[in-house]
């Protein structure tokens, strides 16, 4: 009797823990196989010939649809250079220079990954519309209210990620991905 007592035991723990941990791959996303540059993520064999089980059936549920591995790479941006969750009622710095691509885009959106309506009805900058300093860098602001030069709107929500994507990179790999300079993302004001 004791036998089938810990057998069963063993058996809810087994599907407990299995279905807990890919509801919360599916759910949650991206757990295998990220690279992380400075503020950035990037999950090179997202788009790649044999992707993660968990990050396919993530894209699977969500319907997104990544990059390639010959098209470009993703990077994705939660938190500040401190650490701190981006909060769309505060205003950020994203200063410095890409990695050597054809095209690149900076995208704000939600933390569940959504574009947001805003004023500006901007969702995004590309590579080719943006103003430089004379060094090439940038610097773009992130904020719900209006600035002048290079202005990301947000909505004042909660959580904000900001996307970037490099198009027509020669970056495929996570030793070269791991060695990058990537733009900072810097908290200049917080109501």
């Amino acid at each position: 009797m004791r036998f089938l007592i810990d057998l069963t035991l063993a058996v809810v723990v087994a599907v407990a823990v299995g279905v807990g941990s890919a509801w919360y791959a599916v759910e949650r996303g991206r757990i295998f196989g990220s690279v992380v540059v400075g503020d950035w993520t990037a999950w090179p064999q997202e788009g790649g010939e044999q992707p993660d089980p968990y990050d396919l059936a993530m894209l699977t549920r969500s319907g997104e649809v990544p990059l390639g591995s010959g098209e470009g790479l993703t990077f994705v941006a939660a938190r500040d250079a401190a650490g701190a969750p981006l909060d769309g009622a505060c205003t950020y710095e994203v200063a410095g220079q890409t990695p050597v691509a054809r095209l690149w885009t900076l995208t704000a959106t939600d933390g569940a990954g959504r574009l947001m309506d805003n004023v500006a009805h901007r969702a995004s900058f590309h590579s080719r519309e943006i103003v430089r300093r004379s060094d090439g860098s940038f610097v773009i602001t992130v904020s719900p209210a209006a600035s002048t030069g290079n202005w990301l709107p947000v909505e004042p929500v909660k959580r904000v990620q900001l996307v970037l994507r490099l198009y027509d990179t020669p970056l495929t790999t996570g030793s070269q991905i791991a060695s990058l300079v990537m733009p900072t993302i810097r908290r200049t004001a917080c109501p």
